[in-house]
């Protein structure tokens, strides 16, 4: 009779096993011949080639999709033709010159009464109910308490009827009586002193001039001198 065979418990086989596994190392493949297999890998496998006409077809739809640059180049052109630069523009339109401010010899009056002209006159707001006279503005008569009003023309003769001599100038400040119109005015072309000017003096409407503006404009006033 043969003899049973003896049972090897598992633990030990499996130790065996992974003994055997680290003293038997693994065959290294030289690297010459797996660089040679890919080689001839490449070799038998040809590079797939795609028919001429489909790529052409393809080249022609990307044309058609895609505009010519051509085109917007030509376009480009025009626009460049069209608009003139801002250089061009600047040389080809001169630089404005300024108007000069024409200097006139016009002539304005220094108060609303006087009336310029060959023969100038004060004009007097007259009351139509009793006969007053006012050169300013009036809305009612101080006398009568009239509110119609015409225009009237003072005489341009009068005498002094008082005067003042006024230091800071010198000059003679007085009150003319022009045929029952009185008017404040400055005596001119007299000596502002007591003894070149008396009550009852015959005096006439005398213009001067205040000065010009800029422009020319020469501004005009009043006075009264001896006859």
């Amino acid at each position: 009779k043969k003899a049973p065979a003896k049972k090897v418990p598992a633990k030990k086989t499996a130790a065996k096993k992974a003994v055997a596994k680290k003293k038997a190392p693994a065959k290294k493949v030289p690297a010459k011949k797996t660089a040679a297999k890919k080689a001839v890998a490449k070799k038998k496998a040809p590079a797939k080639k795609v028919p001429a006409k489909k790529t052409a077809a393809k080249k022609a739809v990307a044309k058609k999709k895609a505009p010519a640059k051509k085109r917007s180049v030509a376009k480009k052109a025009v626009a460049k033709k069209k608009a003139p630069t801002k250089k061009a523009v600047a040389k080809k339109a001169p630089a404005k010159k300024k108007a000069p401010t024409k200097k006139t010899s016009k002539q304005i009056p220094f108060v609303d009464y006087l009336v310029l002209g060959d023969r100038p006159y004060l004009r007097a707001n007259e009351c139509k109910a009793c006969g007053a006279r006012f050169f300013d503005r009036r809305n009612a008569c101080a006398a009568c308490g009239g509110t119609q009003f015409k225009n009237a023309r003072v005489r341009n003769q009068g005498e002094v009827t008082s005067f003042t001599i006024v230091a800071m100038g010198p000059y003679v400040s007085a009150i003319v009586d022009c045929g029952g119109t009185s008017v404040r005015t400055t005596l001119v072309g007299v000596d502002p002193t007591p003894e070149a000017v008396t009550l009852g003096m015959k005096v006439k409407l005398t213009t001067y001039s205040m000065g010009k503006d800029a422009n020319g404009t020469e501004a005009i006033a009043f006075g009264f001198t001896p006859v």
